[in-house]
């Protein structure tokens, strides 16, 4: 009996600590996955300056959280109930744009933490929009990426936009929609790069 109450009582703080001690766990936690990846190599030698370091984009309050927003016109928003991100969108977006890039341009792309390596040229930005529209039921994602330090070239700014049916607005269409979304947008500016 003394082991049943011990086991019960690890238990619910394992709970406990897994929930944040704020009720239940949503059903599954979401994600970005990238549709296009780097296929395995056997490694790249660089010249100095010709890596790019993408950054974590700038994100207003709303998105900087792990909580999926839902636009309720143009002043408020309110968040879905039971979606839930892994770790804020911006990081997610960083990574699914790092991947993007390299699986598509080829270039050797680091991370904002590698960056003392040899940063080669920066791409940063602001991740404007990471919602879902109430009206029409769409996934929004806005980006304002800016490059800096390429050889030979001027700083430049560009602004990218996908939108997205979801077609319900629950955690799960959300999800699917955003990630759909996230994807257009880090191949336009994949595409952009090339240039």
């Amino acid at each position: 009996m003394k082991r049943s109450v011990l086991l019960l009582g690890a238990t619910a703080l394992l709970a406990g600590c897994s929930l944040g001690l704020s009720g239940k766990a949503p059903p599954f936690f979401l994600t970005l996955t990238p549709d296009a990846r780097p296929a395995a190599n056997a490694g790249v030698q660089l010249q100095p300056g010709d890596a790019l370091t993408i950054n974590v984009p700038l994100a207003p309050q709303a998105i900087a959280t792990t909580r999926l927003p839902v636009a309720q016109g143009q002043t408020a928003m309110a968040f879905l109930k039971d979606a839930v991100w892994v770790e804020p969108p911006a990081r997610l977006f960083q990574r699914l744009l790092a991947e993007t890039v390299r699986a598509q341009s080829g270039r050797v792309v680091l991370d904002p933490r590698q960056f003392n390596m040899d940063p080669g040229a920066t791409l940063s930005g602001q991740l404007l929009r990471f919602d879902i529209e109430e009206k029409g039921a769409r996934a929004v994602v806005v980006y304002d990426a800016t490059i800096s330090g390429e050889k030979g070239r001027p700083v430049r700014s560009r602004r990218f936009e996908a939108r997205v049916p979801a077609g319900r607005i629950d955690a799960e269409s959300a999800g699917d929609a955003l990630n759909r979304a996230a994807n257009d947008v880090a191949a336009q500016v994949a595409d952009w790069l090339k240039n």
